[in-house]
């Protein structure tokens, strides 16, 4: 009978117990909870990286109209004088500007190309993500041009 109690009391103290020895309890939580915290950051980035990215859509398109926009401010007294079809450089930024403030944006420049026959726009939003806060704060640049078109029965671009 003692022994039994003898041999008992060393299974317990070799594999932990309340008679001492080596116990591996709670070190599976420890692990979960860390798992877990990567799980959550991984999830915060990709959540983030999307929210990026479609703001970055959305400002290509917001560029793209307003150059749309821009570009159909027509020189009309140059076309009259003969000197061609041209947009009238005075009236595309504010066209443009107009335009991108409905989204809370301005134009961070306004170029004119081939001799005023093509605006480029470039527009500049800040992105702000949801759960990572200020730690993945950054500048979305979005661009978008118009070239202007004339004609009757297709496009003609002199």
């Amino acid at each position: 009978m003692a022994r039994g109690r003898a041999v008992r009391r060393f299974r317990r103290a070799r594999l932990g117990g309340p008679f001492g020895g080596r116990t591996d309890r709670g070190a599976l939580s420890i692990f979960v909870a860390m798992c877990a915290g990567y799980v959550v950051l991984v999830i915060a980035l990709v959540i983030d990286a999307g929210g990026k990215l479609r703001l970055a859509e959305r400002v290509d398109g917001y560029a793209q109209e307003a150059a749309r926009v821009g570009g159909q401010q027509l020189d009309e007294a140059a076309l009259l004088q003969g000197q061609g079809y041209k947009v009238k450089r005075a009236y595309v930024e504010e066209a443009a500007n107009s335009y991108l403030r409905l989204y809370g944006l301005s134009a961070r420049t306004v170029e004119f190309l081939d001799d005023g026959a093509t605006v480029r726009i470039t527009v500049e939003a800040e992105f702000r993500p949801v759960l990572l806060g200020d730690l993945a704060k950054r500048k979305v640049t979005g661009q978008g041009s118009a070239t202007l078109v004339h004609g009757v029965k297709e496009a003609e671009t002199d």
